[in-house]
């Protein structure tokens, strides 16, 4: 049996807060993903920016680590940071196979030798657009079955900005240079997208909610209201009749690669697909 290491990667206040939105942690939710792609792996979860976290006493016991988001930025180098960036050298001078989304990406890429700040593009609060692969990101493994351009839900201030030597920039889109990669350190290598795959529609929405003073503060909202009323919309378009989730779609320009949880979830299921077979 594969076994699975998911690094929450918010700290304690973070979590309650998303609890408190969705009924369950970042961890939690990725774990409910792998149930539903491979249930056959075992999800161990944990909570690395806690002082008090416990961990495995070695990474020989796991087969592979998924970082999660976090409302954490790898510039303040906290110590609730710092936990987490010693975490995943560890994890890929392990020689461990890695996946990150968001947060994720922005640890490894800091860890090895790029950049993570404040996007000066402006920060993506729902979905990132037309996201398009580069020419490595074409027939990249993490891609394949993604189409010439796809959206995916988004909510992000800082982002990967430089990325370290060596690693492979897979896709982007116009807010960001960086929306996929691949990055390599000892034996160990590191698939993540600054997007969020592992999100459902209705998660999108509650984390909306979560961002409202940041996206007003952003000038793409007017006032929370506004948010509350967009997030409305984005979690109809899981828990509406199919009529409703048609003019939804439609209303929001939003096409399968968001509204099908396969093909939403597509790197993950990749990502899990090459842990399988032990290629790296």
């Amino acid at each position: 049996m594969l076994r699975l290491l998911i690094a929450d990667g918010n700290d304690r206040a973070a979590r309650d807060r998303h609890v408190a939105a969705t009924g369950r942690t970042s961890a939690e939710s990725y774990a409910a993903v792998v149930r539903d792609l491979r249930p056959e792996i075992s999800c161990h979860l944990v909570s690395p920016a806690d002082a008090d976290a416990t961990l495995p006493a070695t990474l020989a016991d796991v087969d592979g680590v998924i970082f999660t988001g976090s409302t954490l930025r790898v510039s303040e180098g906290t110590p609730e940071v710092r936990r987490q960036l010693v975490l995943m050298r560890a994890a890929l001078d392990a020689g461990l196979a890695i996946f990150g989304s968001c947060w994720g990406v922005q640890v490894a890429a800091t860890v090895a030798g790029g950049r993570a700040a404040e996007n000066p593009r402006g920060p993506e609060y729902g979905f990132a657009r037309s996201i398009t692969p580069t020419e490595e990101g074409r027939t990249h493994p993490l891609l394949a079955g993604r189409p010439a351009t796809w959206d995916a839900p988004a909510i992000h201030a800082d982002a990967v900005l430089q990325p370290p030597p060596g690693a492979r920039v897979l896709a982007g889109n116009r807010i960001l240079g960086i929306q996929a990669i691949e990055i390599r350190q000892g034996d160990g290598w590191f698939w993540g997208t600054q997007y969020h795959p592992e999100l459902d529609l209705d998660e999108v929405a509650a984390m909306l909610r979560l961002c409202d003073t940041a996206i007003v503060a952003a000038g793409l909202a007017e006032d929370p209201e506004t948010v509350a009323a967009y997030a409305d919309e984005i979690a109809g378009l899981q828990t509406g009749e199919p009529a409703a989730v048609r003019r939804l779609a439609w209303r929001h320009g939003l096409g399968p690669e968001v509204l099908e949880a396969d093909r939403r979830r597509r790197e993950i299921g990749n990502f899990l697909t090459r842990l399988s077979t032990g290629e790296d």
